[in-house]
């Protein structure tokens, strides 16, 4: 397919290439790539030898109590879980400046062959003196949004001439970030060397190991070292009696900088975490008691009250009112807030009490491994979530400050009703940010005892990060989500890291999913396709010979066949697909839905009142809408979770129709019926991993439309999951190892 989903933006390029301009030298073949397999594996082994030359980055200071919070965790977040943009340099400048900025910035675009609609996102990326950045090193335009290296180049020889040769050192110093960036997008978080020199020899750099070196040097990318384990360690082939061999690795500052802090907020979480104790005997009978402490509280703060002067419009005007009831009360919150309670710390009889009075073996087993553990992971499938309510509710009633946290407002609304504290549930964006949940302590932490994460699989590690920098010392982390799901659009796998490095309890819930949809899901997880038993039409197979044929058979089952049939409306119902582009992608699944069900001539940048849309603010991030109307101001919209918004033009660019979706746009939403479309060419996109997500998006109907011969049974069976690199298990092992 043309666009597979990964996570990145659905456009890839926006900077046209003319037609007339002729291949550079930098397309071209290099001499490393005509070197043979056993050259190139020299190359590489002396490449890492000359990075480990270098040093070790310097580590953060220890013993500082937690560890500065990264960028990433400064930021405010916006919509489920994404960073607000950060101001640019030039926003804060007079708009006469910033508007020269922008002139002069299209101007150099324009006269390297570049579209002037980039001077917005360069002056953004390189402030107001963007014009001059491009000017003196052209390739600096790979680090804007959708341009590629041969862009670069061809911008580059509109500026520079004959001297843009593949060989400059400013080209260098732009490829291997932006390898990085790419690899980032695929859901990487470091990666090898050598495929790094590889990246550089296909776009013909003709030294990629000086390229690396220089930019190990100038910060540009952090190299590390790891050594292999397993399996990893056997297909390198190390011995047992020798030492055992390792791997450089690359990675961005900004992912090994998430990486190093999360690691170490994890670390922070569990040595800091204090079990609570029973009470010696007595001790019950004494709290049980009216506190004299609490009676001196009280009379102080009315005695305070009493003689205290009288104050705003009483004082001006020499009234001697006595003070109300509510200025006592005031008072007495007032002194309350300067002597502040101990917070609660049940042992373990109330624990086990509690874990008695759960309503599963598997809930019982989660509130006694939250007793004892500062980090708790949990896995299980939707009827699993009824676990963390139960534990939501077992640490309120222990008074302990409970909160959940989901990843989107539906998954909120599916939890809180689950629950009898529903006021307690709120999506992680909102928690982050603030507009919801128990607020900030002094020290800048979250308020809270115990917060329970669902959906944990979703987090990226920069997002993860921003997590465990907002929890005060030894706070309770409960991390819940099924791990037959699709991993976070961004880079990293926080979750299935954590599981495979073993270093806090995680309770499996033996909870199944109900009925057929269930059954097949449990089924595909285990590497299995098989048929189910579905009397009332909850599942549905069909076979189509093409992308095309698959599209009508969508549509049909949108519009007519699961409406009539089932009683679900085509708007409860959604087409999902591997990616955007191809005969069968979201595009095109799409533009046939709205053909269909909500024919107009797109008066609003292509919208027209009533269509389907999704908002997808950054990737990973979808909320579903409806297009209200549309005027000077921007589109109107009115999103599924009953709130309004105007989303102006300059921000229409993030919308796109929403009756079809990728299944990663998908993510942590179900809707009554699904309709899976899988094209002739969807093959390489599939995993087990992403068959089981796709699957269970669908409550009530589950349809698979597929052209995809055998691809689909091979995936399943064959293809767990498409692999990343991340450094998170490595840190942890390392962690582990220096703490013993």
């Amino acid at each position: 397919m043309s666009d597979t989903e990964n996570g990145a933006p659905e456009e890839t390029s926006a900077v046209s290439v003319s037609p007339t301009e002729k291949a550079s030298p930098a397309e071209t073949a290099s001499p490393a790539q005509s070197a043979s397999p056993a050259e190139k594996a020299a190359a590489i082994a002396e490449l890492a030898q000359r990075i480990r030359s270098i040093g070790p980055q310097a580590a953060p200071p220890e013993g500082e109590g937690r560890a500065a919070a990264p960028e990433h965790a400064k930021d405010v977040k916006d919509g489920q879980g994404a960073k607000a943009p950060t101001p640019s340099p030039a926003s804060a400048q007079p708009d006469q400046q910033r508007a020269q900025a922008l002139k002069d910035t299209a101007e150099v675009l324009t006269a390297g062959g570049a579209p002037a609609d980039l001077a917005a996102a360069a002056v953004a990326e390189f402030g107001d003196g963007a014009a001059e950045q491009l000017r003196s090193d052209p390739w600096a335009v790979l680090s804007l949004p959708g341009v590629r290296p041969e862009h670069a180049d061809g911008f580059a020889r509109g500026l520079l001439g004959p001297a843009a040769g593949p060989g400059d050192p400013r080209r260098a110093q732009a490829l291997v970030p932006w390898l990085l960036e790419q690899a980032a997008l695929r859901g990487h978080s470091a990666v090898e060397v050598a495929e790094i020199a590889a990246g550089l020899d296909r776009h013909g750099l003709p030294d990629s190991a000086a390229a690396i070196q220089a930019a190990v040097l100038d910060g540009r990318a952090m190299p590390f070292q790891e050594e292999l384990t397993g399996p990893e360690a056997h297909a390198a082939g190390g011995d047992e009696d020798e030492e055992p061999p390792t791997r450089t690795l690359l990675a961005l500052e900004r992912l090994a900088l998430a990486e190093e802090s999360l690691a170490d907020g994890l670390v922070r979480l569990m040595s800091t975490f204090v079990p609570g104790e029973d009470p010696e005997p007595g001790d019950e009978d004494a709290a049980a008691e009216e506190d004299p402490e609490e009676e001196d509280t009280a009379e102080d703060a009315e005695s305070a009250a009493d003689s205290s002067p009288a104050s705003g419009s009483e004082a001006a005007s020499g009234s001697g009112a006595a003070p109300t009831e509510d200025t006592v009360e005031a008072t007495a919150e007032a002194t309350a807030e300067e002597s502040p309670q101990a917070p609660a710390a049940p042992g373990p009889t109330a624990w086990a009490a509690a874990g008695e009075a759960a309503p599963s073996s598997s809930a019982t087993a989660l509130i006694q491994a939250v007793a004892d553990s500062a980090l708790v992971l949990h896995t299980g499938g939707e009827a699993a979530r009824a676990e963390p309510a139960a534990l939501l509710a077992a640490a309120g009633g222990l008074g302990l400050r409970v909160w959940a946290a989901t990843w989107t407002d539906q998954g909120r609304e599916s939890f809180a009703a689950l629950t009898d504290t529903p006021a307690a549930v709120i999506t992680l964006a909102d928690l982050l940010s603030g507009a919801a949940g128990p607020g900030r302590a002094a020290d800048g932490t979250l308020a809270l005892d115990v917060l329970v994460v669902l959906d944990a699989p979703l987090l990226d590690v920069e997002l993860a990060a921003t997590v465990l920098e907002s929890l005060a010392d030894g706070t309770r982390l409960v991390l819940s989500g099924d791990p037959g799901q699709l991993w976070s659009a961004g880079p990293g796998r926080f979750f299935a890291d954590l599981l495979a490095a073993r270093v806090c309890p995680a309770v499996a819930s033996r909870t199944p999913d109900f009925g057929p949809i269930g059954e097949l899901v449990s089924g595909v997880g285990i590497g299995e396709l098989q048929p189910v038993e579905a009397p009332d039409k909850e599942v549905v197979i069909l076979t189509a010979k093409d992308g095309g044929e698959a599209v009508h058979r969508a549509l049909q089952l949108l519009t007519d066949s699961i409406p009539r049939a089932l009683g679900i409306p085509a708007e409860q119902v959604v087409l999902l697909t591997p990616g955007h582009g191809g005969p069968a992608g979201t595009r095109a699944l799409n533009a046939a839905a709205k053909a269909r069900l909500n024919p107009g001539p797109g008066r609003f940048g292509g919208f027209d009142p009533g269509d389907r849309v999704v908002d997808s603010p950054a990737p990973g991030v979808t909320r579903p809408a409806r297009v209200l109307d549309g005027d000077a101001t921007g589109l109107h919209l009115a999103y599924a979770d009953g709130s309004r918004r105007t989303v102006p033009p300059a921000q229409a660019g993030r919308l796109r129709h929403g009756w079809a979706l990728t299944v990663h746009q998908a993510l942590g939403r179900r809707w009554p019926g699904a309709v899976v479309v899988l094209p002739e060419d969807a093959g390489p996109a599939l995993t087990r991993q992403w068959v089981y997500t796709a699957f269970g998006r669908g409550e009530r109907h589950l349809s698979v439309v597929h052209a995809a011969g055998p691809a689909l049974a091979q995936a399943v069976t064959e293809r767990p999951a498409q692999p990343r690199t991340t450094r998170l298990r490595a840190i942890l092992a390392e962690n582990a190892a220096s703490a013993y």
